[in-house]
């Protein structure tokens, strides 16, 4: 595959806004050395920064009601890294693909492996799927998974993360995010004490699968698509699973999975110190598990979140995140919306790294709460747009991806090139 946007458009792209991005960014270097800040070490920071691209992503998302599939949409996994190909040549934020099981099944891995690198992406996380029957299954998840009662769908639920993790290797990855819609919708419908028992022989089976440089991630969620309970319901559960696993087994953070007004950067702080945070699912919500844009509704969430990250690395705290978009589009064009997510949360991770940390320290320990939240308001109120796009365009992707992405035609281009997809039932992707 060759890169799918013309390098002559975007260069000239890039050429009609250069001395603008230049004088803004030396505008940025000035404020912020008066600070004490140098902009320079924070550029650094920031490109070699990244976040991993769903694969289920680049598709039209849906809900429980309908889906209303967009023109050019991807019909195989294959076209699925075409299109994040696109994101990664005009974002440069986003180098690896994380894989859905059975969803991205291909008959050839090395192909698809000789593929994403032509694109020059690789592999982040596979993930398993066993909140959902697929065709020719033997043994139905409906009442559960990994947590069944009947031995036989456990073996079965099981059997597929060994796969998985074959799959895995065959890519490069170096890890396995596990997430189980199983639990119960009414009271007395499941034994909790049973099924969490049952959930951890079964996630033995599979930890004792993984190679030694991989990590096991266990993601949590409060309900659905089990409405009264779910097995992993909260970071609690799967950090008791987690511990009780061993050292490759990890907590992963979606930030839609929690009860609403949660305190999610008191998670990952409590999971850092535990040595026990995976990593993230980025994405953003007002009601619920609603996968919008990161960042679309709580930026300064997201940003509270990375100052947790950053004060940890600044501490010299040994933890190694793992960063990936997990979001559902239902009424954008899924490209648009994955490069502004992946500027926004490296958006989030340059503020935060522009915190006075000493200063933060002092007030802290002094109990100067009004100073303290001064400092963190100042970072995340610094328009870091000018390092963004310097960042980009460093690394030869677009000074403004989105409008260089509509300038190109790709979307157009891939509505001739793949057939149309009917819209009626519901379902997430």
């Amino acid at each position: 595959m060759s890169l799918p946007i013309d390098a002559g458009l975007l260069a000239a792209h890039n050429e009609r806004l250069r001395r603008e991005v230049q004088a803004d960014y030396d505008h940025l270097g000035a404020q912020l050395a008066r600070r004490g800040i140098d902009l320079e070490r924070v550029r650094a920071q920031i490109a070699a920064f990244g976040v991993a691209i769903p694969s289920w992503g680049v598709g039209t998302g849906g809900t429980r009601f309908a889906r209303f599939p967009g023109p050019g949409e991807p019909r195989h996994v294959f076209d699925k890294l075409q299109d994040c190909g696109v994101i990664q040549q005009l974002a440069r934020a986003t180098p690896t693909v994380s894989l859905h099981i059975p969803w991205d099944q291909c008959s050839d891995w090395s192909e698809l492996r000789g593929a994403a690198g032509a694109l020059g992406l690789g592999f982040d996380a596979i993930n398993s799927n066993t909140f959902s029957d697929q065709k020719g299954q033997a043994h139905s998840y409906k009442f559960g998974s990994l947590t069944h009662t009947d031995a036989a769908t456990r073996a079965q639920a099981v059997a597929h993360n060994l796969e998985c993790i074959e799959i895995g290797q065959a890519l490069g990855s170096k890890a396995l995010t596990v997430w189980i819609g199983d639990g119960s919708n009414f009271p007395g419908q499941q034994h909790f004490r049973r099924a969490f028992d049952r959930y951890l022989d079964s996630s033995r089976q599979i930890y004792a699968a993984l190679p030694d440089d991989w990590r096991m991630m266990l993601e949590h969620k409060i309900c659905e698509p089990a409405f009264y309970s779910t097995v992993i319901q909260d970071w609690g559960s799967s950090f008791m699973a987690a511990s009780l696993l061993g050292p490759k087994a990890q907590c992963l953070v979606d930030l839609g999975h929690h009860a609403p007004n949660v305190n999610i950067e008191l998670i990952v702080a409590r999971l850092i110190a535990a040595g026990k945070l995976a990593g993230f699912h980025f994405n953003d919500s007002k009601y619920g598990d609603d996968d919008l844009d990161a960042g679309s509704v709580s930026p300064y969430r997201l940003f509270l979140v990375f100052n947790e990250l950053v004060a940890a690395a600044h501490e010299g705290v040994a933890f190694d995140p793992a960063y990936m978009l997990d979001q559902s589009h239902n009424v954008t064009d899924p490209i648009e919306s994955l490069m502004t997510s992946a500027v926004q949360v490296q958006r989030s991770f340059a503020q935060a790294l522009l915190v006075d940390r000493a200063a933060l320290d002092a007030a802290q320990e002094a109990n100067d709460a009004m100073t303290a939240t001064h400092l963190l308001k100042a970072a995340f109120q610094t328009d870091v747009t000018p390092l963004l796009q310097r960042v980009r365009l460093d690394a030869g992707g677009a000074v403004d991806p989105v409008a260089a992405y509509r300038a190109s035609g790709y979307r157009a281009r891939m509505a001739e090139a793949r057939p149309a997809v009917a819209g009626g039932g519901g379902g997430i992707v």
